[in-house]
Parts: C-alpha cells; sequence; structure tokens
C-alpha cells in the first residue's frame, strides 16, 4: 500500500472534514448500489489504443494494472480509493443489463479480497476468463465491469474508470463489431454530463489522427469538463517539429479544455519491473531538461496531476449536488408509482381481490373529482399538456358543449337565410345561403299546395313545422356527433386513470373485462336517449315559452321600423341633402302620416308567407336553445358523465366471482420480479437520498453560521479567504460522474 502514500497525502492533506465525509458518503451511495439507477461522481481514462491508459491509472492509482506492449484493456475497471482506518482490497464483476438472471448469478460470484496488490495481474487474467473475454472469436471485449475496491488509512476518497482503447480499425483479434462495441462503450461513458474525461493522448502519433480527441471536442463541445493527458513525451526527438507541437498542445494553445492538459513520462516496456519510486525519480529527472524544464510545474508529474484531479473533482461534486438530489428524488417517485400500481404481492382470492377493492375505490375518488371539476390530485398533472388537459374530463366536456352550442348556432340551419339588401354574388348558392324574398317565394309555393279551408291572409299551422323541420335537418347529425366525442374522451380519460392507479397487464385485463363493456352500454344508451330527443322535433312544434311570442314581436316592430324609416326617407326624399337639415311644414303632417301608414305587402296570401316565416325562425331559436340543452344535460351529463365513477366500483368487486377475480387480479413472474427489484431499489434510492440531504443541510447551517458570525481580525484571524469559499459554496451541488448503467 505504500505506492499510494504520495497520492492520499496530496488528496486528504489540507481537506476539510466536511469535504471527506461528502466524498466518503458518495461512495457510499455506491456501496448502497445507487450508482446502478443515477450517475455518481468519477475520473474516467480513455484514449486510443495502447495510447498509455492504464500507465497512467496506475500511475495516479499505484495499483500495477496489467501493462505489455501487446495487451489492451478489455473491458471497463471501475476502481474505488476509499479513505478508512484499516486496510481492504476486494476485486468484484458487475455484470451489463443485458446478461441473463444465470449469467448475472454466475458473474456476481466473482468476488475476492486481496492481501497484496501484486497478485491483480493474475486476477485481471481470471476476471477476463469469468467474462468470457477471449481475443480472436466473437468476445474480445466485454461491456461487463471490474470492481475494484481498496480501503485504507492512506488510501483518498476518489473513483477512476479505466475505458478500453478506441479501435482505429479491425484487425485478426478485434472485429468490427468490437471496434463498434468499444466506441460504444467509451461514448457512453464521455456523455454523461458529470464525468470528468481524462482524454490520453499519446506523443508517438501524431495528435491529429488520434480518434479521443474528435470524440472529445464532439461530446464536450466546450471543454468544460475534459483535462487533455500527454503520455510518452520521451519518444519525441528533441527540438523536432513533432516535439514543438506536442508542446503547444501542452500549453493548451491547439485544443483548448478549460481544465487545461497535462504531461506524464510513464514506464515504457524495458522498465516494466522498476518500482513506482524508482517510476517517479525517472519522470521527476525527465521534466527538468530539454523543453520541459521552463514548463509550469503544475502541468508536468504525477504528484501535480494528482492534486489537479482533487480539485476537480472536489469542484465538480459540489456542483453538482443539488442536481443529484433531484435526480434521487425523480427516481424514488418513479419507483413509488409503480409499486403503488403493481400493488402488494397477491397470490390468493382474497388477496386478489383486496387489491381490486383498492383500485376500484381510487378509481371512484378520482374520477368523480374529474367530473366535478376538483384537479388536485398528481394523477392530473400539467393542465398545458396535453395529457393533462384530456384528464380534466369536466373542462374537456364543458369546452365540447360550448363549441357544441356555437357549431349548432352556425350550421344548425338547412339553409341559411340572409336580408335582402346582401347582393348575390353567386356565393349565396354555394354556402347554402338563401335570400329572405327566394325563401318566403319557397313559402309561397308550399301554401299554396296545403292550402285548406282558411281565409285569404291566414295559413294552416302544420306549415311552421313543416318547414322548422326542413331548417333543423343538421342538428342530429351534429348532436351525434358530439355526443360521440364526448363518449371518447370519457373512454380516452379511463384509460389514463387506470395506466395510473395499476400495471399494465392488470389495466388491459380491467379495461377489457369491465370498462369496455360499460362504456358500450353507455354508447347504446346515449344512442337512445338522442333518438328520444328528437322525436319531439318530429311532430308538431309546441313551445309554452314565452320567448317565442317575445321573438315574433321583436321581428315585427323591427320590420316595422325599417319599413317606417324607409317610407319616411321614400317621402322625403334627397331634399337639402347637401347640409343634411329637412325642413318640413305643418302643412305636410297629413301626407306624411298617409305616407307611414301605406301598407307595401297588397298581396295577402305574401302577407301570411312573411307572418309564417317569422313563426318559424321564432320558434327555431327557441327549439335550438332547447336541443342544446337537452343534449348536454339528458344525453351527456345524465347518461354519459354522471356515470363514469360508476364504471368500476367496490361493489363491481365484491359482486365478482373467484375465476374472474383472478383472470383479472393474478400477477405473472416477471411482475413479481419486477416488485422485488423495485423494491430493492427504492430503499437503496431513499438511504442514497437521505445521506445527501443531510450535506444540503450541513451547507444551509454553514452559510448561517458565516452570516452571523462578527466579521475577524484579519490580522490575527487563521481563516483564509478560500476556506471562506469552501464553506460557503458547499452544498451548492455534488455532480455524479457517470458509472456503467446497469
Amino acid at each position: 500500500m505504500a505506492t499510494t502514500q504520495s497520492f492520499s497525502t496530496a488528496l486528504g492533506g489540507g481537506q476539510s472534514d466536511e469535504k471527506l465525509a461528502l466524498l466518503n458518503d458518495i461512495d457510499q451511495l455506491r456501496s448502497y448500489g445507487i450508482s446502478r439507477y443515477v450517475q455518481l461522481p468519477q475520473l474516467i481514462v480513455c484514449g486510443d489504443q495502447s495510447s498509455g491508459k492504464s500507465s497512467v491509472l496506475e500511475a495516479i492509482s499505484g495499483i500495477p494494472f496489467p501493462i505489455k506492449d501487446n495487451l489492451c484493456t478489455r473491458f471497463a475497471t471501475e476502481v474505488i480509493l476509499r479513505h478508512a482506518p484499516t486496510e481492504s482490497i476486494s476485486v468484484a464483476i458487475v455484470p451489463d443489463t443485458f446478461r441473463s438472471e444465470e449469467e448475472r448469478s454466475r458473474l456476481l460470484k466473482f468476488r475476492h479480497t486481496l492481501s497484496q496488490l501484486e497478485n491483480f495481474s493474475s486476477l485481471v487474467n481470471e476476471a477476463k476468463d469469468y467474462m468470457g473475454v477471449s481475443i480472436g472469436n466473437n468476445n474480445a471485449f466485454s461491456t461487463d465491469v471490474l470492481r475494484l475496491e481498496i480501503s485504507g488509512p492512506d488510501q483518498p476518497h476518489l473513483t477512476i474508470v479505466d475505458l478500453p482503447g478506441l479501435i482505429h480499425s479491425s484487425n485478426q483479434s478485434q472485429s468490427e463489431e468490437d471496434v463498434k462495441l468499444v466506441k460504444k462503450m467509451v461514448h457512453d461513458y464521455m456523455s454523461n454530463g458529470r464525468s470528468i474525461i481524462l482524454a490520453v493522448v499519446s506523443a508517438k502519433n501524431d495528435y491529429a489522427n488520434q480518434i479521443i480527441l474528435k470524440l472529445a471536442r464532439k461530446i464536450d463541445r466546450y471543454g468544460t469538463r475534459t483535462i487533455g493527458i500527454i503520455t510518452k513525451p520521451d519518444m519525441l526527438h528533441s527540438g523536432s517539429e513533432s516535439e514543438a507541437s506536442f508542446v503547444s498542445l501542452a500549453r493548451n494553445m491547439d485544443i483548448e479544455f478549460r481544465l487545461g492538459w497535462h504531461v506524464l513520462r510513464n514506464r515504457d516496456y524495458s522498465e516494466r519491473e522498476s518500482s513506482m519510486n524508482a517510476r517517479n525519480q525517472t519522470e521527476k529527472q525527465y521534466f527538468e531538461q530539454g523543453v520541459w524544464k521552463d514548463f509550469p510545474r503544475d502541468d508536468v508529474g504525477i504528484s501535480t496531476l494528482r492534486e489537479k484531479l482533487s480539485d476537480v473533482l472536489f469542484s465538480q461534486i459540489k456542483a453538482e449536488l443539488p442536481a443529484l438530489i433531484d435526480d434521487i428524488e425523480t427516481q424514488v417517485q418513479e419507483c413509488q408509482a409503480t409499486l403503488i400500481k403493481l400493488g402488494p404481492s397477491r397470490d390468493t382470492v382474497d388477496q386478489q381481490r383486496l387489491f381490486l377493492l383498492q383500485i376500484s375505490q381510487n378509481f371512484q375518488a378520482l374520477a368523480k373529482a374529474a367530473v366535478d371539476g376538483s384537479y388536485g390530485d398528481e394523477f392530473f398533472g400539467d393542465p398545458r399538456s396535453k395529457e393533462g388537459i384530456a384528464k380534466r374530463l369536466r373542462a374537456v366536456i364543458q369546452n365540447q358543449n360550448i363549441q357544441f352550442a356555437e357549431r349548432v348556432r352556425l350550421h344548425g340551419q338547412n339553409r341559411r337565410i340572409v336580408d335582402d339588401s346582401i347582393e348575390d354574388d353567386g356565393s349565396l348558392r354555394e354556402t347554402k345561403s338563401v335570400s329572405r324574398s327566394a325563401f318566403i317565394d319557397g313559402i309561397y309555393d308550399l301554401l299554396s299546395n296545403m292550402r285548406g279551408r282558411e281565409l285569404p291572409g291566414m295559413y294552416p299551422p302544420l306549415i311552421v313545422g313543416d318547414l322548422f323541420r326542413e331548417q333543423s335537418k343538421p342538428w342530429e347529425g351534429l348532436a351525434r356527433s358530439h355526443v360521440r366525442a364526448a363518449w371518447d374522451a370519457a373512454k380516452l380519460f379511463l384509460d389514463m386513470l387506470l395506466s395510473h392507479l395499476a400495471d399494465e397487464t392488470t389495466t388491459d385485463r380491467l379495461l377489457n373485462q369491465m370498462v369496455y363493456p360499460s362504456m358500450d352500454k353507455m354508447r347504446h344508451i346515449l344512442d337512445e336517449k338522442i333518438n328520444e330527443i328528437f322525436t319531439a322535433y318530429k311532430g308538431h312544434p309546441i313551445t309554452y315559452n314565452h320567448y317565442f311570442t317575445e321573438t315574433i314581436q321583436k321581428v315585427k316592430e323591427k320590420r316595422r321600423t325599417e319599413q317606417t324609416s324607409q317610407r319616411l326617407q321614400d317621402y322625403l326624399g334627397r331634399r337639402n341633402s347637401l347640409s343634411g337639415e329637412i325642413f318640413i311644414k305643418k302643412s305636410d303632417a297629413p301626407n306624411i302620416v298617409s305616407a307611414l301608414s301605406t301598407r307595401t305587402e297588397a298581396d295577402m296570401d305574401r302577407y301570411a308567407c312573411m307572418e309564417i316565416l317569422d313563426c318559424m325562425e321564432a320558434y327555431y331559436k327557441v327549439a335550438m336553445k332547447t336541443m342544446v340543452d337537452n343534449v348536454a344535460i339528458q344525453a351527456i351529463e345524465w347518461c354519459l358523465i354522471g356515470n363514469i365513477d360508476k364504471v368500476f366500483t367496490p361493489v363491481h368487486v365484491q359482486q365478482m366471482d373467484a375465476e374472474l377475480v383472478s383472470g383479472v387480479a393474478s400477477e405473472s413472474a416477471h411482475h413479481r420480479s419486477l416488485r422485488e427489484t423495485t423494491d430493492r431499489k427504492l430503499v437503496a434510492l431513499q438511504r442514497g437520498l437521505k445521506l445527501c440531504k443531510t450535506h444540503a443541510s450541513r451547507k444551509a447551517i454553514v452559510k448561517e453560521e458565516i452570516s452571523t458570525s462578527p466579521t475577524p481580525d484579519v490580522s490575527s484571524s487563521k481563516l483564509e479567504s478560500s476556506d471562506i469559499e469552501e464553506h460557503a459554496s458547499f452544498s451548492s451541488g455534488v455532480d455524479e460522474v457517470p458509472g456503467v448503467s446497469i
């Protein structure tokens, strides 16, 4: 363990107790299994194949990774360094999600505890065999993760992941599928916004041709979370253009990363047996000569890289704590929602019936809330979203009723009657419109055909009914379309409601066994109610609404006013039209009265036709309002919306026989497994959430202490400004650096 002494000193020295506690708790989250569900802070080491990644990881961690000229990393290796009172080394395999349960069980059995790190290389080869990695066949790489945990009093708190190198082209030992697999693996790790990317570039090759830099600039577009690491600088010829090019790169003058660049001189193959101390001494001597001797000491050598990574990781953790808490809370809510849908374990008929009773009670409560327009439950969601709108059933039905009333008002007339003053440019026929005079002509012909014993100027009352029925022909079609839209909205609401209350399988069974049959009955009842409503309009018009007579009177008064105005204008002519003034002599009064009282319609039958039209229009308006209300109230409200909460009730559940109960509420092995998995996930998430929130609480306490404490004497205080900033920014957030999705 002595190999990591300098690293732990660099990371541990000067760190506040709160920082160490935070880092320790992040590692604790991993032990809870949180990394399977949310991404936790870590450093990822990535680069092209044979770029020296494993050597970098070995130099950082002091762990002797297998380093050979002809051997590359074949799987992701997650190294977790923990500060603890006692030494402990454990190695395990974390299976990928695509593994079957049998394979997962086998791989999870690979768990070893080491006493000496020197045995690590042989253990890696054993793990490779366990994963089925074999060079030369279709399994040259694995998406499983080798997890190495090292704890001890000299260890820092850090998580590092070494990824397989990016492959330029396939060969006998690496197929085209391997190339794609490795690129996807590295891309997934790098794409996580909480990852700190250690992009390793070998000085042996032109950096413009190295895949890692292209990938880093594509994923981390602004270079905010990437540190460039140049390896093998000793392979550059002194004074060459290549050396000058890499020096420029190291100075952050070519490819710019906000976190900068760092240069390491690792052991080559001939030095593979040398100790870590010898490696560090050789590196120190190398950077004290040539072009590197005047280079900033902070940007060369392993010791300063360790310090740099420490600072970067701490900053990342602090910045992302709020987001981490939000992510965990979201996952907790999703787990709770899943468990509510799945319900408790139910193997017996009684348990299954109880499960359905709980669903039916919640169903009734939410259905009634939707009908009443009480949208306080979380089920109703965002009122601005499409789904949230559809769940607000009362609002949907109200809007549909308003739109129906407007459609009837605008399009309910078989022919739209327009004033004679509107000139016909040929569009009236296209819009099914007719002038008032033309409509009266049609009534005149109809009256001639229906004449009975009436005196001239009188008309048979049945003619009003005939005209009304012809004029209101579109009503029934509009009403049936409206009712069907309301029925569809109610059905969609019930689909979403049951999907919210139960798992997918139970929802489908309830819909098919209970809900859809009830909705089909409702549709049949609605059709009968529409028939009943419109039967009333097939006979002789009947109304006792005073609005009918008022409307007729208003129509006649309006016509008389228009006629009187026109007669007066005709009599007076255009005298003094320029000044707008008209002078009337007293002697003109009898003539004016005579002109105003003169009848304009000498044809008694045509006058009767005008009266018929007035009566028909007045009755149409009264009947239209009544019809719209009847459809909205008697059909939609009484036959549909008022019965929505009665579609699935506890009474229904109690009346279900045992066979039907089991057919609806029994659960599959998949659901039982899902419940167990979700239960475990929820426990882990809740423990992790509680742990994270303790740090958020500490931040509030620290801020309060800083704001209320007296201003220290700058000349004598030992509290540095950096310490104040550290406390003030402590809980602004923990960034999670991603691990493998498990």
